[in-house]
């Protein structure tokens, strides 16, 4: 009697692993995990937030895009190109090409932002002078370091 028990128990156990398995399969499970990438020539929801750091984050995610648009990939390629021992394949575009592109994202966005309302002219105006001479790696590195420029 014992071992009819342990076999039903048993037998209950797998079918009930076997349809929650279904269950999440019917769900979307086969999915999970899968990289959405974004295509960077379309439109993103706005990075959430408020004040002069969340603006700037737009700012430099937007440019990145701009960037990306331009240059034929994605941003996260871009970045992690531009990544030394990222594991990612070297970048096919010369030093130029990429600076031409971020700078060019870059001041987009900003223009974007001050036609929004986000950044007054004189922020727009000093960010836009950042862009146009700072250094493209310390533009890459990115927002943090202009974020610091304003407390």
């Amino acid at each position: 009697m014992n071992r009819r028990v342990a076999l039903a128990v048993l037998v209950a156990l797998v079918v009930g692993a076997a349809g929650l398995v279904a269950l999440e399969f019917a769900n979307g499970a086969a999915d999970a995990g899968a990289l959405a990438v974004r295509d960077p020539c379309e439109p993103r929801p706005a990075f959430p937030g408020e004040g002069l750091d969340a603006t700037l984050q737009r700012i430099v995610f937007d440019g990145l895009d701009g960037a990306a648009c331009e240059l034929g990939t994605t941003r996260e390629e871009l970045v992690l190109s531009l990544a030394p021992g990222s594991g990612v394949e070297p970048i096919p575009w010369d030093d130029a090409t990429i600076e031409r592109a971020v700078r060019a994202g870059l001041l987009e966005s900003i223009d974007e932002a001050e036609q929004r309302g986000s950044l007054n002219g004189f922020v727009a105006l000093a960010l836009r002078q950042i862009v146009e001479h700072a250094p493209v790696e310390w533009l890459i590195d990115g927002g943090q370091g202009i974020a610091g420029l304003f407390g």
